[in-house]
């Protein structure tokens, strides 16, 4: 029995050395790795599975700071090791200033879509600019874009307590991915199909023109979206943004999201964006989705 209870104290003594040398080591072996990201993506690297996962996993800490898309492949990123941005459009702004990135991968998938408010969508739905179908709501962006060209006002379309003329809030084009890729959406749709280097000098001034509208635009499509939850809709009664946005927040504030969903419409059209990283240095990073 007593050398029985000698080799029991002996296994115990052997698994708290294991496991505190598995610690001691893990922190000695963690490194913090800095970048730019995307606003939307700061609930994924906060989470904190995600962050367990980089830690016990791979021993890394994430270090990051918030920039737009196009801003963060134009920006000074001297001792950063990998940008986090949301297109093909931001790699390809990258190649051309410095050349091909250790690596760059699309990890994740998500469509640019429109949000509004059930008042808001109820009244486009009279005007035939929004159709429902299945509980999935369809905006035509041909008749949208009518009606920001010809400066239709909230009030045509029968939403009086809303003040002065249609517009789709969204970011700067110049920075943020978002309003990059709604710009896109918004080329393509005024000239019919598909904007490209045939039809482009004919459709820029329009476009242009539709972007002087909106005065001041945010740089992250995270703030964007915030004040849209936030303000109600006589402040930002119709913006672009990413669909993953709704989810995120769904999952992250399920008690308000309850108390708002009813309200929240989300318009769907057929363009889609997605998150790339790019590898400044050799630090290979697996990020999980949740």
């Amino acid at each position: 029995m007593k050398t029985r209870l000698i080799g029991i104290g002996i296994l115990v003594v052997v698994i708290v050395s294991a496991v505190i040398y598995s610690f001691v080591t893990t922190e000695k072996e963690s490194k913090e790795i800095s970048g730019y990201v995307g606003g939307e993506k700061i609930g994924l690297l906060e989470d904190e599975q995600v962050k367990n996962i980089l830690n016990n996993k791979y021993g890394l800490s994430i270090d990051y700071s918030k920039a737009g898309s196009i801003d963060m492949v134009t920006a000074d990123f001297t001792g950063r090791n990998f940008l986090f941005p949301s297109s093909q459009t931001a790699l390809e702004i990258y190649e051309q200033k410095y050349g091909n990135p250790v690596k760059s991968e699309i990890i994740f998938n998500t469509p640019i879509v429109l949000y509004t408010r059930k008042e808001a969508a109820e009244a486009f739905i009279a005007k035939g600019i929004i159709t429902e179908k299945d509980g999935v709501y369809y905006i035509d962006m041909l008749k949208l874009t009518e009606c920001i060209e010809s400066d239709k006002k909230w009030s045509d379309i029968g939403l009086n307590k809303l003040y002065g003329n249609i517009i789709a809030g969204t970011t700067d084009p110049t920075k943020s991915n978002s309003g990059n890729m709604f710009a896109g959406l918004l080329a393509n749709t005024l000239c019919g199909g598909r904007a490209d280097e045939s039809n482009i000098d004919n459709v820029l001034p329009r476009l242009k023109n539709i972007f002087h509208k909106l005065g001041y635009m945010e740089t992250s499509s995270s703030d964007l979206f915030d004040q849209f939850l936030k303000t109600g809709m006589g402040a930002k009664p119709l913006i672009a943004g990413y669909e993953n946005q709704v989810l995120e927040f769904a999952a992250q504030n399920p008690d308000i999201w309850t108390q708002i969903k009813d309200d929240i419409v989300v318009l769907y059209n057929v363009t889609f964006h997605s998150f790339r990283t790019l590898y400044l240095r050799r630090y290979e990073i697996k990020t999980a989705v949740m």
